[in-house]
């Protein structure tokens, strides 16, 4: 009975655990397509302030084909490249809508009457602490929902011996044994200590014994989606941090690579001014410059990304003393097996 009520005990507090992981999850695809869609912001308002430059690239172009000092080539090639920039800037405004129609589902609105004001990204990612490992296994609602588990699970072979005798008066403990997270990847270290005298069930046609080696193959595979849990939640982080390093190392680059390409457009715009020099020069500097740009925007998307993939693989706040205290049974102690 007892061990009956230890396992309905665990497994009430991973179905708690469970439900924080889906809030979990959901939070973090939220605020991930929220910073997408700010980088979208950002990208577009770049595009339109390049159609605008190239608006009056195209002018001066046509002044200068009026006054007889170019083709009428490089007017076409003005045209084509103003048009091709619009068009890029129509092409962001439906992956903004699908972002935004995203945010109003995971909002719980209808999509149809939802709308974000248009706001460029302008943050940086946040400075996320990480904890020790141990800390890690506290954080993380599927680590703790599947440790859950598995305590329900080594309860069940306690249930399935006091089924195979059932007048047995056993004095037993179980659980696990370990002082490090290394002991935990080694494979089932569970302890059982009993005495016990009684008359056990005669003949059962091994239904019993069937149903206690189900018991213990139930808790060697809880063992094993635990261990999987832990590893994986420390892939993550791994994942997560190389990824934030490394994006902002991208970051700097690529910023430098913007420089030079806006150094590198001035300097073909004074040599087409100067005549010097021809407007496919301009065009190409120009197509470097806008497309450099838009890189670093992403760049700077990209590590909002990883930041909340990070905050989620920690556990986004979330700690195990959160999972809900089930009451304990306080009526007076039966013998095991009963």
């Amino acid at each position: 009975m007892r061990k009956t009520v230890e396992a309905a005990r665990a497994n009430a507090q991973a179905s708690a655990a469970d439900l924080e992981n889906v809030n979990l999850s959901l939070h973090a695809e939220l605020a991930s397509d929220y910073f997408q869609l700010r980088a979208l912001d950002a990208e577009t308002q770049l595009l339109h302030s390049t159609v605008a430059a190239y608006e009056k690239a195209l002018e001066l172009t046509r002044d200068r084909y009026s006054g007889g000092i170019v083709s009428q080539v490089d007017v076409a090639q003005a045209e084509t490249q103003l048009e091709t920039t619009r068009a890029q800037a129509v092409d962001l405004g439906v992956q903004r809508a699908q972002f935004e129609h995203a945010i109003a589902v995971l909002t719980g609105q209808p999509a149809s009457g939802f709308s974000v004001e248009i706001a460029p990204l302008a943050s940086v990612p946040p400075v996320v602490p990480v904890g020790l490992p141990s800390e890690l296994l506290e954080r993380r609602p599927d680590v703790a929902g599947n440790e859950r588990r598995m305590a329900a699970a080594n309860a069940e072979i306690g249930i399935a011996r006091a089924a195979y005798y059932p007048t047995i008066t056993l004095g037993a403990s179980g659980g696990l044994e370990g002082t490090s997270i290394t002991n935990w990847f080694n494979g089932p270290s569970a302890f059982v200590a009993a005495g016990a005298s009684a008359v056990g069930t005669v003949f059962d046609a091994g239904r019993r014994r069937g149903l206690n080696q189900q018991a213990r193959a139930a808790y060697d595979q809880s063992i094993a989606n635990y261990r999987g849990t832990v590893l994986g939640a420390f892939q993550e982080v791994e994942d997560s941090l190389a990824a934030l390093r490394l994006l902002e190392d991208e970051a700097r680059t690529q910023d430098a690579a913007v420089a030079a390409a806006q150094r590198s457009l001035q300097l073909s715009n004074n040599r087409y001014k100067g005549g010097v020099a021809t407007y496919l020069e301009v065009i190409t500097a120009q197509s470097t410059a806008l497309s450099d740009q838009r890189v670093a925007v992403q760049i700077a998307g990209r590590r909002m990304t990883a930041s909340v993939s990070l905050i989620k693989a920690l556990g986004g706040g979330w700690n195990a003393n959160e999972l809900p205290v089930v009451q304990k049974d306080t009526r007076p102690a039966l013998p095991s097996g009963q």
